[in-house]
């Protein structure tokens, strides 16, 4: 089957999101959803620019910058190991606007805790960033711990979200 990679970008009040998907004549699928400073985020070329599949995952998130969507409903394609697909498919269970701990994803995974370490392995290696919300995971007594994205994404986003309340500076 003839498929290619292409990629667009979307403005969000983040910075410019880096969307990669597959195009086929089956259809459009994201594969990845990077945030501006991403370590090992796609490097694509300017010549495989296209933005024409992207339309709904635009709208969606626009939808969700605004506050009028809570959960995404994209069709996907990753690649990763069953454990990466375990956790990443626990992470769109975990409700927009609430958080859940390393600890707790873990124990709802069945993974004993000596091994909480892969569990956060994988979040790292979310290739959906936002709409695997793996930002909703957070260090015990709601330490801010690593997001791929950086730090202080995450915290705009679950203030977004209503997780966090916002601080004053």
């Amino acid at each position: 089957m003839n498929t290619r990679t292409v990629h667009t970008v979307h403005p969000s009040p983040l910075g410019d999101l880096l969307l990669t998907g597959s195009v086929s004549p089956a259809g459009h699928t994201l594969t990845s959803l990077s945030l501006p400073g991403r370590r090992g985020a796609p490097a694509p070329r300017p010549e495989d620019r296209d933005d024409r599949p992207f339309g709904e995952a635009h709208r969606q998130l626009d939808a969700y910058f605004t506050g009028r969507l809570t959960r995404f409903d994209l069709p996907l394609a990753t690649t990763g190991s069953p454990f990466q697909r375990a956790v990443w498919q626990a992470l769109e269970e975990i409700p927009y606007g609430t958080t859940t701990t390393y600890g707790e994803l873990a124990a709802r995974l069945g993974v004993p805790r000596s091994e909480i370490r892969a569990v956060g392995g994988a979040l790292g290696a979310n290739p959906l960033l936002l709409v695997r919300p793996c930002h909703r995971v957070i260090g015990s007594y709601g330490s801010m711990r690593g997001y791929a994205g950086g730090v202080e994404h995450k915290v705009w986003l679950l203030t977004h979200e209503g997780a966090l309340q916002p601080t004053l500076i």
